[in-house]
């Protein structure tokens, strides 16, 4: 019984951060869209913190559960909430705000963990280490979300963010280039996390762009959050 607990503390110590990062990064979306006038996530039913109704299969499950087991970082994704750009009261402007309500609400949740972690120790002795652990990953896992989405490459939401801000016609440049994307977005991203370093480490020189790129710019985030928000 006593090692049945123990598989459980420690699966849930990294599912519920994960489940609430994706499943409120999705939600933010749906949310954003809706003040900035377009209702398809509403009527669809997916403005949500039920994480069922985001769940993919895919994204939200088997990658990282091969990714735990792996004993690599942990990254998934979930449904992407439906968003008709052509309702926002503003497309270009609200592109950014919805784009970016994914990551933001990473972001804020990243900073709660961090405001939350230094009052744990008030909890009873048995949950200290098990609370302590959750809001640990939640921090890491909520700014590798935000990190991660603000890739340039779709459906991750940095493309659409850099649509919106760049000037006119190098935003319409990229999003022809993006929309070519589309639909190998994700196998391109999962090629270089995942592919690329097992290749060429056979090959006898790693190039990992995990551990070149994206984790430097967490540790940064990092960082910086802490320094401002962890007293």
């Amino acid at each position: 019984m006593n090692d049945l607990i123990g598989i459980v503390q420690q699966v849930s110590v990294v599912a519920l951060p994960l489940v609430f990062a994706i499943t409120l990064h999705e939600a933010a979306h749906g949310y954003a869209a809706l003040a900035m006038g377009d209702d398809t996530a509403k009527r669809l039913g997916r403005i949500s913190l039920n994480p069922i109704r985001h769940v993919d299969l895919f994204g939200t499950i088997i990658v990282p559960a091969l990714l735990l087991m792996m004993g690599s970082f942990l990254f998934g994704w979930a449904k992407p909430v439906p968003v008709d750009f052509r309702k926002l009261r503003n497309p270009r402007y609200g592109m950014v705000v919805v784009a970016a309500a994914g990551p933001g609400a990473n972001i804020a949740m990243a900073i709660i963990a961090i405001l939350l972690i230094g009052v744990v120790g008030h909890l009873p002795d048995s949950a200290v280490d098990w609370a302590r652990l959750n809001l640990a990953n939640a921090i890491y896992i909520n700014i590798l979300l935000a990190v991660f989405n603000l890739i340039p490459i779709p459906p991750l939401d940095g493309g659409r963010v850099a649509v919106g801000l760049l000037p006119r016609h190098l935003a319409f440049h990229l999003a022809f280039h993006l929309a070519r994307l589309e639909d190998k977005g994700i196998l391109i991203v999962i090629g270089l996390l995942m592919i690329l370093p097992l290749v060429s480490g056979l090959a006898g020189y790693r190039i990992d762009p995990f551990d070149l790129v994206i984790q430097p710019a967490i540790n940064g985030v990092l960082t910086l959050l802490v320094g401002i928000f962890g007293g």
